[in-house]
């Protein structure tokens, strides 16, 4: 399969990120294999490595990340992939807390869709920018 910047698993990739940084969790779910794995990284010490397998763990995690992200700050500014894989270019605002500073977290999503064109593995790569 040709590499674009518009394919089925960049679309199946962007409407994940377009639901769960505007907390529609369900819809983050629905996108989901049932055995999806999912890696997160960072270079920060502070913030710990996420290495989760299965749908429930992966939306627990999700959605404990998630809450922070501020509704409607997520930005593609990037996508490539073919059918079953999508690597896209993403920032969202967050804040930690409620006393937290807004941070943009700039990243990489690296997927895999399964035969059902659900996300079967999500590989992210990510620091908090300073302001």
């Amino acid at each position: 399969m040709p590499v674009q910047q518009e394919s089925q698993a960049i679309a199946v990739a962007r409407a994940h990120v377009e639901a769960w940084s505007n907390h529609n969790y369900d819809a983050a779910r629905a996108s989901l294999a049932d055995d999806v794995t999912v890696t997160a990284t960072t270079v920060d010490p502070v913030m710990p490595k996420t290495d989760l397998a299965g749908i429930d763990d992966y939306v627990h995690g999700l959605v404990e990340f998630a809450r922070a992200v501020v509704p409607g700050s997520a930005e593609v500014l990037a996508s490539i992939g073919d059918d079953r894989h999508a690597l896209l270019l993403v920032t969202v605002r967050a804040a930690f807390g409620p006393d937290a500073p807004e941070m943009t977290l700039p990243g990489a999503r690296l997927y895999l869709l399964d035969e059902d064109e659900k996300i079967k593995a999500e590989q992210v790569t990510f620091f908090a920018a300073a302001e």
